[in-house]
């Protein structure tokens, strides 16, 4: 990678404080995911976010098909970015993709970690049959190819949960568009083919998992599965929002839920 970590990555530090709170943002999206958040964070947070590689921010040259056809790929990414802003200890908030990328990056090093928090956590898609594709992938990711913009019409608002009149799934089909049609296919086969489930015993930090009440991605289920067999303390929180980016598409419900998870710590009686 012929330039720096930062830059690579789109790295921007915003605001000020003694804690430090790292935003990752999921598949088919970038940091702007994040905009309703940070402004109640940077007050009393150093805040440090980022695009992760192969988001349509980021240059498509930098992309490296054999690094990221498995998260591992995304989690020393982040552990890269950690190490070059002096990052001793975060808290992490992960959508999605990145949620999982967070706590892969926690086992190898979890001293980095305060806690994560986790929205719209999977440790395997195709286990919980997205949107029933399971026997169609081959057949979804033909239709990437072959019209990547008529894909995207379909799957934004799915994912999202809305019309294709609704802000947020405008939002995602914007990020969706800005992504090299080859990149989000190898994103996309990568995304339906990791499989943590087997690890999750060694993710020790505690994680705050937050979910929507209805994601065709990731079903309620999904959360209490992690909550069952991550190997440290972990808290469920349901929030009433449809769809697989609540913080895009109803940040006035999930916004308030995040904050009260990056300032309050798991107490002993809650999980």
């Amino acid at each position: 990678m012929g330039s720096s970590i930062a830059e690579a990555h789109n790295v921007r530090v915003l605001g000020a404080g003694d804690t430090v709170v790292v935003l990752g943002h999921g598949f088919g999206t970038d940091q702007s995911v994040w905009k309703h958040l940070i402004p109640h964070l940077v007050d009393c947070y150093k805040v440090i976010v980022y695009d992760h590689m192969g988001a349509g921010t980021t240059n498509p040259d930098y992309f490296d098909f054999d690094r990221y056809s498995t998260l591992e790929g995304f989690a020393y990414d982040l552990l890269a970015i950690l190490e070059e802003f002096r990052v001793h200890k975060c808290i992490y908030v992960g959508h999605s993709l990145s949620s999982m990328a967070g706590a892969l990056a926690s086992i190898f090093r979890p001293d980095l970690f305060h806690k994560l928090i986790m929205l719209s956590a999977s440790p395997r898609i195709l286990e919980f049959d997205l949107m029933n594709y399971e026997e169609d992938i081959d057949e979804l990711c033909g239709a990437m190819e072959s019209n990547y913009k008529s894909w995207v019409s379909g799957f934004a608002p799915l994912v999202v949960g809305g019309d294709m009149d609704s802000v947020a799934v405008q939002e995602f089909s914007r990020t969706l568009f800005n992504m090299r049609p080859d990149i989000a296919l190898s994103m996309f086969r990568m995304i339906f083919t990791f499989d943590l489930r087997h690890f999750l015993g060694c993710v020790t930090v505690p994680c705050h998992i937050i979910q929507s009440s209805k994601d065709l991605a990731v079903p309620v289920a999904v959360a209490e599965y992690l909550h069952q067999n991550l190997g440290g303390k972990s808290i469920v929180e349901v929030v009433p929002t449809e769809g697989h980016l609540p913080q895009l598409s109803s940040p006035e419900l999930t916004i308030p839920v995040l904050l009260r998870h990056i300032q309050h710590d798991i107490v002993d009686g809650d999980c």
